[in-house]
């Protein structure tokens, strides 16, 4: 039986960076090799399965043939004139029974019917009334591999006397050369049913489930090569069954996967020119800010109420404009990280937001409390969040309170930023953490709190929002705690 050669578009073995394994490693890597061998195992089960029995139940009947011939010569000597038999006599019924030695037990009585002389060679019993089919697969076994000369004693009964019991001593050599010259003809007649049926289970497992399976791997390795290219994605067979489908499934995974990359490379492109657009509006934005805040000094009533409306304008723009740029950087850069005081930080980070005499500010975090971060990104993650919360409080009427609290939880620190004012309204909590569709507040761009969770994932933690309504809004900020 040959295997079907591997294609070229099979799976590599150095794509791990392993050394090619030799052609039997080859071999049992592949599906094609891991089918050959199971079914190799399974026609050599098969045959065993077969054989044993088999050869059990030949030396079972060719003893209860033995012990018939046994009883027909221990009748012929009960026929013979006047009762006695010469040696002659005895020489022949034995040797037509293949028998060294022939008595009965008849009526409780046990009687030496045939005896050619003494029994010097050492012999095995087997009882044919009493053995089960475990019994005789295990004496058939040691038949096989026994060594010549031993003799064989049987017990039976014979079909023609009920009641009667033949014991009969026979050379268990012929036994032996028989049972081997049996064993070779079922095992060639057995093997070759099997190696036939093997071929053909081989050769439909291949054809069904190897064939389609490489087909797919194939396919996965080609198209990962160069996802761009349309003629490497698979077409599906249009089977019906689960391999069917998964090939479906899988190009209709290829062609998500080719459309997000041109998506993403036309994305990029024009973050790109969004990038230097954004940079040129900057510094137009910039001077016109110069002539805006003469306008807002003017001493016409109108013309300083429309500079002020202006200066506010182009505040707005210089903030988008820089919010954009720092979003569409492609990532983060990876954290730092070191030891970072939290109680010192979340002081520090209240003033750079803006806290001021009319809010009240409450600091309950432990002074223990260490978090393992990038200071700079720590720092920006509780900025976005504090501006936040003094923001609202600013356009908020009622009481002005900023606290933060903390906890260590399983190796991470988990600190709340609480806030009394108004709450988040259902359509920032709908797209709280998405990129300029989060926020609510007149000129925002929604990007600190995407900003925000984006450096907690990076440091393996993230920004909740825990609560939000009239009394206020929780956010948690879950980052790793500096080991002790």
């Amino acid at each position: 039986m040959v295997t079907d050669p591997i294609p070229d578009n099979s799976r590599d073995d150095t794509q791990d960076g392993a050394a090619p394994r030799p052609g039997i490693g080859r071999l049992i890597d592949s599906l094609p090799g891991q089918l050959f061998m199971v079914t190799v195992g399974l026609v050599f089960a098969g045959v065993a399965l077969v054989f044993f029995p088999a050869a059990a139940s030949f030396r079972v009947q060719w003893m209860s043939d033995r012990a018939e011939a046994a009883h027909l010569a221990a009748l012929a000597a009960d026929v013979a004139p006047g009762g006695a038999l010469g040696e002659n006599e005895v020489r022949a019924l034995l040797m037509g029974a293949d028998a060294v030695a022939v008595s009965r037990v008849r009526n409780g009585m046990n009687e030496l019917v045939l005896y050619s002389g003494p029994i010097e060679a050492g012999f095995v019993e087997s009882d044919l009334r009493t053995t089960g089919p475990w019994g005789h697969v295990r004496d058939t076994v040691d038949v096989l591999f026994a060594p010549s000369g031993r003799l064989l004693r049987i017990r039976a009964e014979p079909m023609g006397a009920p009641g009667e019991v033949i014991d009969v001593i026979v050379r268990e050599t012929q036994l032996q050369d028989e049972l081997h010259d049996f064993s070779r003809r079922l095992l060639l007649y057995a093997g070759i049913g099997a190696v036939l049926a093997g071929a053909a289970i081989y050769a439909a497992l291949f054809h069904l489930f190897v064939r389609p399976m490489r087909r797919l791997a194939g396919a996965m390795t080609r198209f990962s090569a160069d996802p761009s290219d349309p003629a490497r994605m698979i077409r599906p067979s249009g089977a019906r069954n689960e391999i069917g489908q998964a090939e479906a499934e899988l190009a209709r995974m290829q062609s998500d996967i080719r459309t997000a990359l041109s998506q993403r490379e036309r994305l990029a492109a024009l973050g790109g020119a969004v990038a230097k657009i954004n940079h040129d509006l900057r510094n137009v934005l910039a001077s016109t800010h110069l002539v805006s805040d003469r306008l807002a000094m003017d001493s016409d009533e109108r013309v300083r109420r429309m500079g002020e409306r202006l200066v506010r304008a182009i505040d707005r723009g210089i903030r988008l404009c820089e919010a954009t740029l720092e979003f569409g950087r492609a990532e983060e850069t990876p954290p730092s990280r070191q030891p970072v005081p939290a109680r010192a930080l979340a002081d520090e980070v209240s003033l750079y937001a803006g806290r001021n005499d009319t809010l009240s500010w409450s600091n309950d975090l432990p002074e223990d409390l260490v978090l393992d971060a990038d200071p700079d990104q720590v720092h920006r993650i509780f900025l976005n969040l504090f501006r936040n919360a003094v923001q609202a409080l600013d356009e908020h009427e009622g009481e002005k309170r900023l606290a933060v609290c903390g906890r260590s939880e399983d190796g991470y620190a988990v600190i709340e930023i609480i806030d009394t004012g108004p709450g988040l309204p259902a359509k920032a909590r709908d797209n709280l953490f998405k990129a300029f569709t989060g926020s609510t507040r007149r000129g925002g761009t929604g990007l600190g709190l995407s900003i925000a969770r984006e450096l907690a994932r990076g440091h393996e933690g993230d920004v909740e929002l825990v609560r939000t309504g009239e009394d206020g809004t929780v956010f948690a900020v879950r980052l790793p705690v500096a080991a002790s």
